[in-house]
């Protein structure tokens, strides 16, 4: 328990020999319960997965009391699940989360098995959470130079691009490094959110933030350095782009339509369709103008202007949107100090 609260872990694991069993081992002793997911995988995760919790589970027996679980005495620390086939990561936290919704538990944190997630900053994760200000908190390594100094130019590019998507997606428009997996969700939410309907791979964390936004969910940035040893990813970029662009484009739709047509009107929505449709056409008007015979300068300046035109609306639908959600957004998270 921490601060009068009960704290969850969700590992989930996939080809993680050589590190899940550190992450076990290492999980701070407020920690009530840790649920570790080995997501189908096919070398020794899970028999260190096994060994590690019973490491841990043998040491909270010794030190709590002599009755163990057999005897309806202490409930393991560390519990252990097994998919038969791999989900995918997000379809691995799914099955933590469903898990720690059944024990009742008040906070429910994310640390990935691959050991990049430093346990020591665990309690700065969870505090804007057990503390009631957020109902979601999440890692963001990009606030501060010194912060992604591990991080690859690729992964900054990359990280970058897709904060602004999902800024204009999930409406979380001070929000930072989506990807970041180092998070803590309220019980409240879980239970309030779909969570069968949340993506199974790797865009599940920016899934998460747009069903977190249609509830009204207030979040947090927790800024933290990144980490990286030896580890390998197991994204595979031309699968992952264009499945996470999808998902993307058809989560800001239902965003817009539930947040600003069903739940709420609000006039966004129009300028975000009109916005769209004027830019696309003048996108492809201009397309058209530079490459076909005989257009002219005039067509080539029309095609720009419905495109500069369609382009304002849509920044203004943008400038109403973070509006809209600007208390949904509380300060950076920097080891207790709320700025």
């Amino acid at each position: 328990m921490y601060k009068g609260k009960t704290i969850g872990v969700v590992v989930p694991a996939y080809n993680e020999a050589g590190f899940v069993g550190e992450v076990i081992e290492t999980l701070p002793r407020f920690v009530d319960r840790a649920y570790v997911v080995d997501d189908g995988s096919t070398d020794g995760t899970w028999a260190e997965i096994e060994a590690a919790a019973a490491t841990v589970n043998e040491h909270m027996v010794e030190t709590q009391g002599e009755r163990t679980y057999a005897d309806g005495g202490l409930t393991p620390k560390v519990v252990t699940v097994r998919h038969d086939r791999s989900r995918g990561v997000g379809g691995a936290i799914k099955s933590g989360y469903r898990r720690s919704l059944e024990d009742g538990l008040d906070v429910v944190a994310v640390m990935n098995g691959d050991g990049q997630m430093d346990p020591d900053i665990l309690d700065r994760i969870v505090d804007p959470v057990v503390e009631g200000w957020a109902d979601y908190a999440k890692g963001n390594r990009l606030s501060r130079r010194a912060h992604r100094a591990e991080m690859s130019a690729w992964r900054t590019f990359g990280n970058t691009l897709l904060t602004f998507l999902t800024k204009f997606v999930s409406g979380y428009w001070r929000m930072s490094d989506p990807q970041n997996g180092y998070t803590a969700i309220s019980a409240h939410a879980l239970e309030a959110i779909d969570v069968d309907r949340l993506y199974d791979e790797y865009g599940f964390c920016n899934d998460l933030l747009v069903h977190l936004n249609v509830h009204g969910f207030p979040i947090t940035d927790v800024e933290m350095e990144s980490k990286y040893g030896e580890e390998t990813s197991h994204i595979r970029y031309s699968r992952f782009v264009p499945k996470l662009s999808w998902l993307l484009a058809r989560r800001a739709v239902w965003r817009c339509t539930t947040r600003y047509v069903v739940t709420d009107f609000h006039p966004l929505v129009f300028l975000y369709a009109l916005g769209l449709v004027s830019a696309g056409v003048g996108v492809a008007a201009l397309a058209w103008s530079v490459t076909a015979a005989g257009v002219g300068l005039v067509g080539g300046l029309l095609s720009f202007v419905v495109l500069a035109f369609g382009t304002a609306l849509v920044t203004l639908g943008m400038i109403f949107d973070r509006e809209e959600n600007a208390d949904l957004e509380r300060g950076h998270h920097l080891g207790g100090v709320d700025e």
